[in-house]
């Protein structure tokens, strides 16, 4: 059995939440799904942004290649497309 959850659209997103999706089209093109999916709670979805991005793009223990590298290992271990 899968879940559903009912997203909001792109066309439907009003103030955070579509400030949320302009920054992530401008940033990939596209509206990542991990987003879509948080979509019904636009401040969730953005502190979760926040805190991927402090994880994954600010300086730490690791360099940008290596996190991503684990990114990629952990999600490839979980099933699950990265």
């Amino acid at each position: 059995m899968m879940a559903w959850i009912d997203l909001i659209q792109e066309s439907d997103a009003t103030g955070s939440l579509a400030k949320l999706y302009s920054s992530a089209r401008g940033r990939a093109g596209y509206i990542a799904q991990i987003i879509q999916v948080m979509s019904r709670d636009a401040d969730v979805a953005a502190e979760s942004m926040r805190f991927y991005t402090r994880l994954m793009k600010s300086p730490n223990a690791l360099d940008g290649a290596r996190r991503e590298l684990l990114a990629a290992v952990v999600s490839n271990v979980n099933d699950c497309y990265y």
